[in-house]
């Protein structure tokens, strides 16, 4: 079988992968020679990039104060630096990449780009720059007491017929308090739908203990005793390290239908205590393919 399909025109086994995935066309590449010359094409990786790549990457180069680094020897070596180094897209407010396993297109709208309710009172947040950040600025929570984040991007943005999870992506300070036993809702959905309202835990190890706490019910007074309900360290509702070493919470998830086109709106919100907490530097909020589903 595999002497019969090597009679094939390289063209046409390069036509034939370009319907497989990125991973079968790495595979691929070692069943022999003319395999790997056709599984290495550029036919097979431009149909694993976005049809609008050109444009995103003609974004980044507006974008960035040097487009060097936007230039590759094959449609394959640009493929796998998508996945690896996201891009700075509109103005550097979002950056831009791909899921590996798929080509799906992965977003993260930074923090410049939330609506941030207090953001631009030096008071309660500060706006500053960290070495391990991919953007420029960084939103950095002084003191709230009503903690309140949202974004929107168009779905039109993101792949068809795809499942799609959003993720606050954060650090803590050294002094971060306040987030102790104090979950904060997420909801994503579509605006003019409904949504999906989950509760998280921004706090990376206290988030997962059971204890009594003392919140504070309406203004300064009026403190009840309750047992908080907290997170099980399989349901998703805690922190994770990332590779970056920066930590996500998954805020909910969200299917793209082929023909969707709204806006996706994302929010994080902590309303309802009035209890102060402070202590966490913002990075963005990511959107992704799902990993297993």
């Amino acid at each position: 079988m595999e002497a019969e399909m090597g009679l094939l025109p390289e063209g046409c086994i390069a036509n034939v992968i370009s319907f497989t995935t990125p991973r079968d066309a790495c595979r691929l590449s070692s069943v022999s020679t003319v395999f790997k010359s056709a599984a290495e094409s550029d036919a097979v990786w431009e149909r694993f990039l976005p049809p609008d790549y050109p444009t995103l990457l003609s974004d980044a180069a507006s974008s960035s104060s040097s487009s060097s680094s936007l230039h590759f020897s094959s449609k394959k070596e640009l493929y796998f630096s998508l996945c690896h180094n996201p891009i700075l897209i509109d103005e550097g407010k979002k950056s831009f990449s791909l899921d590996k396993r798929s080509g799906k297109k992965c977003y993260m709208i930074s923090a410049r780009d939330l609506l941030i309710v207090w953001g631009d009172t030096p008071t309660y947040w500060r706006w500053t720059s960290v070495p391990e950040a991919r953007f420029p600025e960084v939103a950095e929570l002084i003191c709230v007491c009503w903690l309140e984040i949202r974004c929107k991007i168009n779905t039109r943005s993101l792949s068809p017929r795809t499942l799609y999870a959003a993720y606050l992506v954060y650090k803590p300070t050294a002094g971060s308090y306040g987030f102790e036993y104090q979950p904060v809702d997420a909801i994503v959905g579509v605006v003019g739908s409904e949504s999906q309202t989950r509760t998280v835990y921004l706090d990376a190890e206290r988030g997962q203990r059971q204890c009594y706490h003392y919140p504070r019910r309406i203004g300064l007074f009026n403190r009840s005793r309750r047992q908080a309900s907290m997170p099980k360290e399989n349901d998703g509702c805690y922190p994770k390290e990332r590779d970056d070493e920066w930590l996500e919470i998954e805020l909910g998830d969200f299917f793209n239908k082929e023909d969707e086109d709204g806006e996706l709106e994302m929010s994080v919100l902590e309303v309802a205590a009035g209890d102060w907490k402070g202590g966490l530097i913002i990075q963005g909020i990511e959107i992704r393919p799902k990993q297993g589903k």
